[in-house]
């Protein structure tokens, strides 16, 4: 009990002076740059109109509706590899947070040790005279202390530590960025696999009306009434959609293999769409509000807004190193030949030291790593402003595409009906010999161009609302206020 208060004193003394000298530091106040983005979204023909309502909270559940494409969204959460990495990185980037905490206090070290000897011992008699004799003996120590603690009076372990957590807490945000990229290109590869789907159908279509077509026109070549062009003019539309046929049949398994991919794991036929048609209305449209500000919310724009904060630490860092370092060393301990006399306050001894270390001269290599410092926090500012710059173009992009899209879809309905109803008519008119075989050729391709860009215009719509809920922030937006909430890692 003497021992151990009386190595807590002076350990205790030393760590509370260290812990009140060392709470300061040398980085620059850190303000947010003022996003060099307008306050609102663009406005004009190609917009919609501007929504008052601000941005709700949502789940991808919430505009993905398709119950196919919301389990295959939560397998590809389980089982991306990319999304592993993401974890992974916050793994990494809050163990090297940890390890630089840990430099904020001594480093305590325990040793202890018995040594025996047997050999001659001499032994001076009361008389005076001297003997020797063979005996064994025994000595025990145990040490407590530390040595070369720093510390850290102009905070460099502190703002490194800084630099550390904002760094680990980029990396919560990165993996936040990396989850709703994958939400969104498992919903695009699953649309896009629907959309060459409705593709084939429509080429399968065409082909066989095509071949009736062609074999209409053979046998009014062997009857004498139709002449050999008109024959071939019709076989070029049925290779036409023969070709398209087989190449949208390697699309689509290919769509099918990029959609595995990002699933990681096999997709069942069952959980597959159809067609666009059968899958296009099952999204839902996220209102995009009135303010521009909800991008500062966007897991990128905050993982490149942490990475400002931590080149911002990493200035304090390098302005510590002008300063002289100090290094407390203490060790207090205890020796005995008996064990059982160990722990006796008679036995008890300590030391303390400390050192001070100033770098005279060095090349300029402070200077330079000051000005270092000061660099990579411009780089950050500015990659931070192209982050926010990149995000409201993609927003812009993807309103001026949803301010369009309705009104391109209409047209596109009316015009394959129109061109079906043309290809009746043209038909019938060939048929009575009014009009030349030409004229059904055209409205026969017209109607599969229709069809085809019809399909096409659905996936563009479709994509366009997967863009919407992505360039948004979706489901991952982040408190810009404070830090990332946790992010979720599977334990493995």
């Amino acid at each position: 009990m003497v021992l151990r208060r009386a190595l807590a004193r002076p350990a205790l003394a030393l760590l509370l002076t260290g812990a009140g000298l060392a709470g300061c530091t040398l980085e620059p106040h850190y303000v947010r740059p003022t996003p060099a983005i307008p306050q609102s979204w663009p406005v004009g023909d190609a917009y919609p109109p501007a929504s008052a309502t601000p941005l709700p909270s949502v789940s991808y559940r919430d505009i993905f509706k398709d119950p196919n494409l919301q389990a295959i969204v939560v397998e590809a959460l389980a089982n991306n590899q990319d999304l592993r990495a993401a974890m992974a990185n916050v793994l990494i980037a809050r163990s090297q947070y940890r390890v630089q905490r840990a430099q904020l206090l001594p480093k305590i070290d325990a040793t202890g040790g018995m040594t025996e000897a047997h050999g001659l011992v001499e032994t001076v008699t009361p008389a005076g005279a001297i003997t020797e004799s063979r005996q064994t003996t025994r000595a025990y120590d145990l040490d407590l202390g530390f040595t070369s603690f720093q510390l850290d009076l102009f905070g460099r372990v502190r703002s490194q530590t800084h630099a550390a957590q904002e760094q680990y807490f980029a990396s919560e945000a990165g993996l936040h960025a990396a989850r709703l990229t994958l939400v969104a290109e498992v919903a695009n590869a699953y649309l896009t696999l629907a959309a060459d789907r409705s593709l084939l159908a429509i080429a399968k279509d065409t082909v066989a009306s095509a071949q009736k077509t062609v074999d209409l026109t053979q046998a009014r070549l062997n009857g004498g009434v139709a002449p050999r062009t008109d024959l071939r003019q019709a076989q070029t539309v049925l290779e036409q959609a023969n070709s398209d046929t087989a190449n949208l049949t390697t699309s689509v398994a290919q769509d099918r293999n990029a959609l595995e991919l990002l699933v990681g794991a096999k997709v069942a036929d069952t959980a597959l769409p159809t067609s666009i048609e059968a899958v296009d209305s099952l999204l839902a449209e996220v209102p995009a509000g009135l303010q521009s500000g909800v991008l500062l919310r966007r897991p990128d724009v905050v993982q490149a807004e942490h990475q400002l904060r931590a080149a911002n630490a990493q200035i304090g860092a390098a302005r510590a190193n002008f300063f002289p370092t100090i290094s407390l060393t203490a060790l207090a301990g205890a020796a005995s030949p008996a064990l059982g006399q160990l722990f006796n306050g008679q036995n008890f001894n300590w030391t303390a030291s400390g050192a001070a270390d100033q770098t005279i001269f060095a090349g300029g290599a402070n200077v330079a790593n000051l000005a270092l410092a000061k660099g990579q926090r411009s780089l950050a500012v500015a990659q931070y402003q192209k982050a926010i710059q990149t995000a409201f173009q993609e927003v812009a992009d993807a309103l001026a595409r949803r301010g369009t899209i309705d009104a391109q879809m209409t047209a596109q309905n009316h015009l394959v009906a129109e061109a079906d109803d043309e290809l009746v008519l043209a038909t019938a008119r060939y048929n009575q010999g009014i009009d030349p075989f030409l004229d059904t050729l055209v409205a026969q391709r017209t109607l599969y161009q229709a069809r085809q860009t019809l399909a096409e215009t659905r996936l563009i719509r479709a994509d366009n609302l997967v863009s919407l809920y992505q360039t948004l922030g979706g489901d991952e937006l982040i408190d810009a206020a404070g830090k990332p909430r946790p992010a979720r890692i599977a334990a493995k």
